[in-house]
């Protein structure tokens, strides 16, 4: 049975320069799969295209060229409401910037994707899944009045609670305290060891050493894919990259 979950092939990803006929090449060829049950890091220098490569491999920016297939589905060929069905059924995804409604309570921040389903949300999972997230804030408060690293917690609940089977996250542990950290991630372990997939961007290269694989990316390219990484092949790839 083939259990690649991701493919992509000779994905390149091209963009405008400002109000110019000029372009940039941001991703160029690249090429990798991913299998299901794995939790994949993406790593490399700050510009190098780690975050544009998530949101071009996850359905939710096209690329220029090359093909992207999810459980066996290439999500830029589907019409936009088969699209929102199929990101709605089979993907999460964690936003650096959370993407909250700052206005709204927690919990229903949290809940929104299960309003939008149709579906009875459970407050007793919610504050389940929040005690286990080392969530500090109250249920009922306002977004807007907590702190960075908390907000954090809320878009990885929010995201956790859809229950997908690929879960892409752009710096999930970006704005937690090492505690907080290492409790999401063991977290994302948990979810791989039940057989989802988790492919995450991320900084931090211990974290990255703790994954199946990491992908090292330099100017828009995969330099090197790291298969049972640690830290000093990591930083050994890296190496090469700077």
């Amino acid at each position: 049975m083939i259990n690649t979950v991701l493919s992509v092939d000779q994905l390149t990803q091209v963009v405008p320069i400002g109000q110019s006929d000029r372009t940039t090449t941001i991703l160029k060829n690249i090429s990798f799969k991913v299998q299901k049950g794995e939790l994949v890091s993406i790593v490399g220098p700050s510009g190098s295209g780690k975050s544009t490569l998530l949101y071009s491999i996850s359905g939710i920016t096209r690329p220029t060229s090359g093909t992207v297939t999810i459980a066996g589905v290439n999500p830029y060929q589907l019409k936009p409401n088969q699209l929102a069905a199929f990101r709605r059924q089979i993907i999460g995804f964690i936003f650096q910037q959370y993407n909250l409604i700052q206005s709204l309570p927690v919990f229903e921040n949290i809940v929104i994707q299960q309003r939008l389903s149709h579906q009875q949300p459970k407050r007793s999972e919610i504050e389940q899944l929040l005690t286990k997230l080392n969530f500090a804030g109250q249920i009922d408060g306002a977004v807007e009045t907590l702190s960075g690293g908390e907000q954090q917690k809320v878009a990885i609940a929010r995201t956790i609670l859809t229950d997908c089977d690929v879960l892409f996250a752009d710096e999930p542990t970006g704005a937690l305290d090492s505690v907080s950290k290492s409790i999401i991630f063991t977290y994302f372990k948990e979810l791989v060891a039940k057989g989802k997939t988790v492919i995450m961007v991320t900084h931090d290269i211990e974290l990255a050493s703790q994954t199946d694989r990491a992908i090292v990316l330099k100017d828009g390219q995969v330099q090197q894919i790291v298969p049972e990484p640690s830290l000093e092949a990591i930083y050994a790839a890296l190496d090469k990259v700077v």
